[in-house]
């Protein structure tokens, strides 16, 4: 059967989801197993993730070559959401030399000696580029909020680690993110929504098929017993720094075909809006391709 991307109403769905103001924000309100009403075969899905990889390589040759803006594209989530995987298929078809991909870890004894942006800024993709981030700065309103002692051991002067000091961070966030913006890099952010009940099935998954008992990791069940207070803190945060200029995207995950299409549709939304175009080709750098023509016989 021949898929018809226009059969569907993109830009409605990608509504539903899109963050660009945190007033009124709640993430009860956004249902993980949500698939927008779309209830197809696993090989429809398949075509038009094919499709959306597809025309997203298009536009990555064009961003590169114009060689103005640069897009960066951060992925948070809880444990087993889906964010490597979805990475993995979204961006398959981009040019190695057109993407940079950085996934954070906890922080070396040189990067918790500077800011707690300083090692991402670092890894920020230059013009033309598109850049992944697995996980990001929010793991600093995040995981640092729920575990208090990962803040102690941050260096920060006492006086300075204040009851506001998730809120100073949050503001902080979102002044660079606008800050981004205005110098040509489109910011845009996937909270991969995935459910508690979920989240347990894929666990399970990974006891019970060794060739995933890689994947497990005894902390990751253990930080389930935090689930309330990651919920509370990922709603403060995209709250906090939901804007037009970096919007967040609260995408379902409990459906892993769903959770694919929706983000490869917000990213080459995004790029729809770029104008992009190859570079002209000058009257002065014609001629010198005819004359390279004529040389080359």
């Amino acid at each position: 059967m021949k898929i018809d991307i226009g059969d569907f109403d993109i830009d409605g769905i990608l509504a539903g989801y899109r963050v660009e103001t945190g007033k009124g924000f709640k993430l009860k309100k956004h249902k993980p197993a949500d698939t927008a009403g779309l209830d197809i075969p696993k090989a429809e899905a398949t075509e038009l993730l094919a499709m959306g990889v597809e025309r997203l390589s298009t536009q990555q040759d064009m961003l590169y070559a114009q060689d103005r803006w640069s897009v960066l594209c951060i992925f948070q989530a809880m444990d087993a959401a889906g964010k490597d995987g979805t990475i993995k298929h979204v961006f398959s078809g981009l040019n190695p030399q057109g993407c940079h991909v950085a996934a954070f870890k906890q922080p070396s004894s040189t990067e918790l000696d500077h800011d707690f942006l300083w090692r991402h800024i670092s890894q920020l993709p230059g013009r033309g580029q598109i850049g992944i981030h697995n996980r990001s700065w929010y793991e600093e309103v995040l995981v640092a909020r729920v575990h208090p002692e990962i803040l102690a051991h941050q260096k920060l002067p006492p006086r300075l680690v204040t009851k506001r000091i998730w809120d100073e961070r949050l503001e902080d966030i979102a002044s660079y993110e606008r800050f981004l913006a205005r110098q040509g890099v489109v910011v845009l952010k996937f909270f991969l929504n995935v459910s508690q009940e979920e989240q347990k099935k894929r666990f399970l998954s990974r006891l019970d098929e060794p060739e995933k008992n890689w994947k497990f990791s005894a902390a990751d069940v253990a930080e389930r017993q935090h689930w309330d207070a990651y919920m509370e803190a990922y709603e403060q945060a995209i709250a906090g720094t939901a804007t037009p200029e970096a919007p967040w995207y609260v995408v379902p995950a409990d459906r892993k075909w769903f959770t694919r299409l929706v983000v490869v549709a917000a990213i080459t939304r995004a790029l729809a809006r770029l104008d992009l175009h190859y570079p002209k080709v000058t009257d002065e750098q014609r001629a010198a391709l005819a004359e390279a023509r004529v040389k080359l016989g």
